[in-house]
């Protein structure tokens, strides 16, 4: 019987992907899962080079990478507006740390996530210098895979999070926009928490990085692109409806806008 199917959600054209790379996501320390969705691991040794396509999710990551025969490096990667494209070839490595929406702030606390939204900065940017022993070295050169995921428990233990209520607010609104595709406009989601509009998109810019309504967007585009992914027939008006779009037209500027092809043509390729 076949396990549980892998979510792909965010992935474009995730069997070409995986058929190429080995992806695989582990859990971290317990100390760490209130704030941190999955580590996530790849590596790849190709014949022929291959570029990747990834809707991002409303998360910072801090990723180690090595590509090829350059040396390895570090950085924090705030949330990515656009599509994230990236060309592998050769042979390389990563080791991401995907944080909750709204869970990076308690590692970096002196500035509001939204200061690193687009942005690729390295690690020594975003880090009080001392608090990050572990070099990209350290965590890509093991070959033995539990090992790269002890050093990254180890790179966010000396961090050492601070407790913050208003990220666990943040963390928590976002996870329910996520799970309740009722959830359809701001206000709505404002008025469920009791705030006002205006104080829920400072909570989402200091904590979060990007806006609520971006936020509900970003989830309704990855829906979309994980049902013209894995169903055989699709009704694009009733999907469209579903995800709280007035009409079919609205979803289809949303997704090519974001995937550079409508759903439909998606769908069939």
């Amino acid at each position: 019987m076949p396990g549980p199917r892998r979510d792909t959600r965010g992935i474009v054209d995730a069997p070409e992907l995986f058929a190429r790379v080995r992806f695989r996501r582990r859990e971290p320390a317990p100390a760490f899962r209130p704030y941190v969705e999955h580590y996530w691991l790849i590596d790849w040794d190709l014949s022929e080079p291959y570029t990747s396509h990834v809707v991002p999710h409303p998360s910072v990551n801090v990723v180690f990478e090595k590509f090829g025969g350059s040396p390895a490096f570090g950085e924090v990667s705030g949330i990515g507006l656009d599509l994230f494209t990236q060309r592998l070839e050769g042979r390389g490595r990563v080791c991401g740390i995907q944080f909750r929406p709204g869970g990076f702030r308690p590692f970096a606390s002196d500035r509001p996530v939204s200061d690193w939204t687009g942005r690729r900065v390295p690690l020594e940017e975003v880090f009080p210098a001392g608090s990050v022993s572990a070099t990209p070295k350290q965590v890509l050169s093991p070959p033995d895979e539990d090992d790269r995921v002890r050093a990254l428990d180890s790179f966010l233990c000396l961090l050492a999070p601070e407790p913050d209520p208003q990220a666990a607010r943040a963390m928590d609104v976002v996870d329910r926009v996520r799970r309740d595709r009722t959830i359809r406009r701001v206000e709505e989601l404002a008025v469920q928490e009791g705030v006002s509009a205006r104080s829920l998109q400072r909570l989402f810019a200091a904590h979060v990085g990007v806006s609520p309504k971006w936020v509900i967007l970003r989830y309704r585009i990855h829906e979309a692109l994980e049902r013209a992914e894995t169903a055989k027939a699709i009704d694009w008006a009733r999907l469209a409806d579903e995800l709280g779009y007035s009409d079919q037209a609205h979803l289809t500027r949303d997704f090519t806008a974001t995937i550079g092809v409508p759903p439909t043509a998606y769908a069939i390729r």
